[in-house]
């Protein structure tokens, strides 16, 4: 029996449904309520006069009419309940209550419930006072630059502001002056994500999931993405830059998670649920979430559904989705682009005639009509949006030629339309193709090149009974040659853990290789045995080469610490088992003791025995969970200096200190034959660790008080409100090895570790221990790291602590090689310098400053200015990340950015450039060849005060270089860059240490002259 349905709605999406629906062999006629010029008298297609805000006639209607159920197209009806009165007058309506519509009507809502489900967001705040919302999007640590009324706004209540004054403004215009009514009484404040937004839809009947296709819409009404925000001027689908595995990793993350998460609460959704998502370098994020098909999205996703319509929105209702998956057109695409009226998205003429619908047909296109209406038997423009033009063809580029045909067929006064719908994907498929092993994510070309790149790092550390030689299957060692006789193999493997996280955070990798050869070789070290060689396992979804060379280069470094030979590893580049920028590791050490010689000796260790402690470098290795976990419950980012007593660098720098390797200092110790037990203590801290090298019966007493517990220690215990217990469980609390001997040689056995630069303390003594009781005892530990507490409130040690003098924190910024950033950099290495580089921003990718500061361990930032609309935006996003950074001084290095006059205000006499000239002379960017032009026979290089002029500021120093006969501009830049290397290092260190500032009446003060 045929049906009638009834469609809510007058714009081009629910044309679309009405005419997908019409289709249906089980459908006899479509009612559109209350519809267009387009719906107004097809064949099975007309306008109903009924009106959509009063439920209960429209639900008498529905009866009188035998509506077998109802679709909604707009978002307002929904959010009004229109779902749940009709249900209860016995009509079936296809879409969610209002309850579950609140994903979309109120973005406060859908922002808390994804919190509460794990669904990948941007980070947010909501506001009911706009002095509250402009007061954080000035405060933010994150770009809080979206602008959202909590409340439904038509489609247009979002504002992606350039900067945080234009974002307070949106605030203003959505909150004071009201331009959304009540839907901004609550505005949401949003990360600004970057990356590709996509359109990502599906049916649900509450259960099951079943996606469309992705599209994407253009919202910018001009050419280029420019103009105003509008509904929508066009879209296309599907999108092919959203691969298969992709779009299962939204289904799976976002869509499932959100409908399960709808059912946890006792809601229910049921209809089509739509993400807007932000494909961003960390993965996809959801932007907002809409409750019914998106128009422009519905005119491309429903001309691709092979499935019939009427069939699929039945299995919804009824609960049986699962049973009956809609199918899809895979090998054809769908363009649609808007035509809307002059002067929209503002006001805009009425009742101007529209021709070329049948020329429009004959090319196989449909038209799907949104604003328009029928007078005198013309259809005439009735609202911004006109109309869409839809093209499905079997690729994308042939569909967008087809749909622009349409555009000229059309025909109407004052038409705006866009012809670059699609232009991103078009881009994208116009690449060069081809499944190749690089494209599934594999790129071993830069896995052969890392090795390349590897091998004389990995060659350095050779060593008797090993040659290392990079590139076989595996590696061989002779222990003959190495000189053992009768040896035991000793192996160990480890990991860094959860301290990758803050190295990837800081991108600093050059000492994480250190943990990893440390917290190995320190383990096998506790058989007694002499690490001999070791290999190394590097895991991420995408090498990346810089990264992984550093790490190698410090598991290098760190072999060679040990005395073993860096054998081999293994890459392991595995696309989507990581985030981008993340990577694992993991460490294997092979060593080897004489039989007589291996440790622990059991039988050996009695009650009495001294404990010696051997001092850790810091953390290690261990706890970080934990660490990370009160640094984001404090008040401190990586990127903030250390707290008092813990030195001059940055936090991240001090929780990244490297894991301190015992085995060439304690070796020799331990093959003296006067230790009994060696522990190193990792992971499970003091408790867990000494209780593995005793027998059964026996446990240690320590006293805290003889050893020195550093100040980070004491720092997490006070930021966290850890217990002692669980202090001495998860840390090593300042000591990274436990070695048990006799009491009587306890004395001898220290000198002998202390004399091999190892700090060590006598720490404690073996006792017996009854059966079920505590093996570690750990006394006075609270009192100890009090102590080191008073170092982080006074500032200043007792007799264990010496605080160095506050260093001044210097940002460079570069835009390509950064020589005259190596200078600064190992100037400010030497002990005496009075500033260290904690920074380096360039506003290019990829040049070769940033590889110099990677190496150097600083953090680095890309800031492009080409994603700014203009300097004083782009300087202000420098500024925000100096500021991130607690920066004092800034030095330009072959910065080449005009900054503006606020930035340059801003950092007025804290703010060096270096000029490849004896200023005044030869301003601005060809100095040396001015210099040549002028015949003169001395030029040089000035460093001085940026001033809003350029090349204009105070002079700091000088340094003259000879111009010789024949120079050309190659031979003169070379020797003034020496010059440079010197004078620019030597002027910061005048500035750093305030014996040269900048005076009140803007000229050079000299400490001498006040």
């Amino acid at each position: 029996m045929a049906a009638r349905v009834l469609v809510i709605g007058n714009g081009g999406r629910e044309h679309a449904l009405a005419w997908k629906l019409a289709q249906s062999n089980h459908v006899k006629q479509v009612l559109v309520a209350p519809g267009n010029a387009g719906t107004a008298c097809s064949e099975k297609i007309s306008n109903a006069a009924i009106s959509v805000s009063e439920h209960g006639a429209l639900a008498q209607f529905c009866k009188d009419e035998n509506i077998e159920f109802v679709v909604v197209g707009p978002e307002a009806p929904l959010a009004a309940g229109i779902v749940g009165s009709l249900a209860s007058a016995g009509v079936r309506c296809f879409g969610p209550t209002a309850e579950a519509a609140q994903l979309e009507s109120s973005k406060r809502f859908a922002k808390e419930f994804m919190d509460r489900h794990g669904i990948p967001t941007a980070r947010w705040r909501a506001f009911t006072e706009p002095g509250e919302a402009c007061s954080f999007i000035m405060s933010a640590d994150f770009p809080a630059l979206v602008v959202k009324a909590s409340g439904l706004a038509a489609g247009k209540g979002v504002t992606v502001a350039s900067s945080r004054e234009e974002a307070c403004r949106a605030v203003q215009q959505i909150m004071q002056d009201k331009t959304f009514g009540a839907a901004g009484e609550t505005v949401v404040i949003e990360e600004l994500l970057e990356g590709e937004e996509v359109s990502c839809l599906c049916f649900t009947d509450g259960r099951t999931v079943a996606p469309m296709p992705p599209a994407q819409d253009h919202k910018r009404l001009l050419e280029g993405d420019r103009g105003p925000n509008t509904g929508g001027m066009g879209a296309y689908c599907p999108v092919p830059q959203v691969s298969k595995d992709l779009l299962l990793k939204i289904k799976n993350t976002i869509l499932q998670r959100t409908v399960d998460g709808m059912q946890k609460e006792g809601v229910p959704y049921t209809g089509v649920l739509y993400a807007g998502i932000m494909l961003t370098k960390d993965g996809p994020k959801v932007l907002e979430f809409n409750c019914r098909f998106g128009d422009p999205e519905c005119q491309v996703i429903l001309p691709l559904l092979k499935s019939d319509l009427y069939e699929v929105i039945q299995s919804t209702l009824d609960g049986l989705l699962c049973a009956s998956l809609p199918v899809w057109l895979d090998s054809h695409a769908a363009v649609a682009v808007v035509m809307a009226g002059q002067g929209y998205p503002g006001a805009c003429a009425r009742g101007v005639e529209i021709t070329g619908f049948a020329e429009a047909r004959a090319l196989g296109l449909e038209v799907f009509h949104a604003g328009t209406a029928r007078k005198d038997g013309k259809v005439v423009t009735n609202g911004g949006r006109v109309l869409a033009v839809t093209a499905v063809r079997e690729n994308l580029i042939s569909a967008l030629e087809e749909a622009r045909k349409g555009l000229a067929a059309i025909q109407f006064e004052g038409a705006v339309y866009r012809k670059d719908i699609g232009h991103g994907a078009v881009a994208f498929l116009q690449q060069p193709r081809g499944l190749t092993y690089k494209e599934s994510g594999v790129d071993i070309a830069a896995g052969n090149m890392l090795v390349k790149k590897i091998k004389p790092l990995a060659k350095a550390t050779s060593r008797p009974g090993c040659d290392v030689d990079l590139g076989g299957f595996a590696g061989l060692f002779d222990l003959k040659a190495a000189g053992f006789k009768d040896p035991l193999l000793v192996s160990g493997t480890d990991g860094v853990g959860t301290k990758l996280k803050i190295a990837q955070q800081c991108n600093k990798h050059d000492t994480i290789g250190q943990d990893l050869v440390a917290m190995c070789v320190n383990d096998i070290l506790a058989q007694g045995a002499e690490p001999l060689f070791f290999l190394d396992y590097f895991s991420c979804g995408k090498l990346n080469l810089s990264t992984a060379e550093a790490v190698v280069a410090g598991i290098a470094e760190a072999c060679m610490q040990a005395g073993c030979a860096l054998i081999g590893g293994e890459t392991a580049e595995m696309p989507d088992m990581y985030p981008p920028g993340e990577y694992d590791l993991a460490g294997f050490a092979v060593g080897a003791v004489e039989r007589g010689q291996k440790l622990p000796c059991l039988e050996r260790i009695a009650e009495g025995d001294a404990v010696l402690g051997v001092a850790s470098s810091g953390l290690h290795s261990n706890g970080y969970s934990l660490v990370r976990r009160v640094v984001a419950k404090s008040s401190l980012q990586y990127s903030s200096p250390a707290p008092a007593g813990c030195g001059s660098q940055t936090l991240g720098d001090l929780l990244l200190t490297p894991t301190r390797i015992y085995s060439q200092s304690l070796l020799p110790v331990l093959r003296s034959g006067h230790v009994k037990a060696f522990a190193h203590i990792t992971g499970g801290g003091l408790l867990e660790n000494i209780p593995r090298v005793l027998p059964q019966n026996l446990g240690v007493d320590l006293d805290a008080r003889t050893w020195r517990v550093p100040a980070v220690f004491s720092w997490l215990q006070q930021e966290g409100h850890l217990s002692e217990e669980e202090m001495a469980r998860t840390f090593n609390c300042g000591v990274g090895a436990a070695l048990v001997v006799p009491a009587d040689l306890a004395a001898q056995v220290l000198r002998d570790v202390q004399q091999r630069e190892e700090e060590a303390w006598l720490i404690g003594r073996v006792v017996a221990c009854p059966e079920g009781g505590p093996r570690v005892r750990v006394r006075h530990l609270t009192e100890a790291t009090h102590r080191g507490r008073s170092v982080l409130e006074n500032g200043a040690a007792n007799s264990h602590w010496s605080v160095q003098p506050k260093k001044a924190r210097v940002a460079v910024l570069i835009s390509g090689t950064g020589s005259n950033l190596q200078a600064l950099i190992d100037s400010t290495r030497e002990p005496g310098s009075a500033a260290h580089v904690v920074l380096v921003i360039s506003n290019k990718a990829g040049v070769a400053g940033l590889d110099r500061a990677a190496r150097a361990g600083i953090p680095t930032r890309v800031i492009s200015h080409k994603l700014y609309k203009s300097r004083v935006d782009f300087d202000t996003a420098v500024d925000q990340v100096l500021e991130e950074f607690s920066t004092d001084i800034v030095c330009l290095a072959g910065f080449m950015r005009i900054l503006s006059g606020p930035f340059v205000r801003k950092w007025n006499g804290k703010m060096l450039n270096i000029h490849p000239s004896l200023l005044p002379s030869f301003r601005g960017s060809n100095a040396h060849e001015q210099a040549l032009a002028a015949g003169v026979t001395v030029t040089g290089c000035t460093v001085h005060f940026v001033a809003e002029e350029v090349d204009a500021g105070q002079i700091i120093l000088q340094e003259a270089v000879p111009v010789k006969r024949g120079d050309t501009i190659a031979s003169l830049s070379e020797r003034v860059k020496l010059a440079e290397h010197r004078v620019f290092p030597a002027a910061l260190q005048l500035v750093a240490s305030g014996a040269v500032r900048l005076g009140e009446d803007g000229k050079l003060c000299h400490v001498q002259e006040e």
